[in-house]
């Protein structure tokens, strides 16, 4: 890949991630085009240089924040796939992720939002999670697959709805018990 197509590619990645955050924080019509090209130190002219609409950008953005949380993991050296129930809930039902919009699941922070977005955002949603329900499920106890994957949605239902919910409650103590009642529930879905 020649000088200009690797700077090209790492403007677009920078203008992604850039706009991964700001969306989790301000919703998706919380920050406009130009404000996000100017956050990620370009002008408003370049961005169709690197997408053909914004819902284009909104579904880059919203893939790599699903992407995020395995990166994450990864970079500390943990293997999503060797997580228990109780990792995966102390991990996602923390005051951490209550507090840090930007850096966490999109679930939590963009539901309603992304129920009104376009289709190509809606399908990476989709695919979302379905990954998350497998991930899950395969960590539950069940008699059989079709119980797994019941428990595994409603913990990840409660897991996402959880979160938004503690984000929202202006009593500290109020949201630090939402938290630890869904962490509790979810910590006991291998059982």
């Amino acid at each position: 890949m020649g000088r200009s197509q690797l700077e090209k590619q790492k403007t677009h990645e920078k203008i992604v991630e850039t706009a991964s955050k700001r969306l989790r924080e301000e919703g998706l019509d919380g920050i406009g085009v130009a404000d996000l090209m100017k956050e990620a130190g370009l002008t408003v002219g370049g961005f169709y240089k690197h997408f053909a609409s914004r819902d284009d950008l909104v579904a880059e953005a919203i893939q790599s924040a699903f992407d995020s949380w395995g990166r994450k993991l990864e970079a500390e050296g943990i293997n999503p796939a060797e997580m228990t129930a109780a990792d995966v809930a102390d991990r996602y039902v923390s005051a951490y992720h209550r507090d840090n919009p930007g850096e966490g699941c999109p679930f939590a922070a963009l539901t309603s939002d992304i129920s009104r977005s376009g289709e190509k955002a809606r399908g990476i949603a989709t695919d979302g999670l379905r990954r998350n329900f497998a991930s899950l499920a395969g960590k539950a106890a069940g008699a059989d697959d079709r119980e797994r994957r019941r428990k595994a949605i409603m913990a990840f239902a409660m897991m996402a709805g959880g979160v938004g919910l503690a984000r929202i409650s202006s009593d500290e103590e109020l949201s630090a018990e939402i938290l630890a009642t869904v962490r509790d529930f979810v910590a006991d879905i291998d059982k």
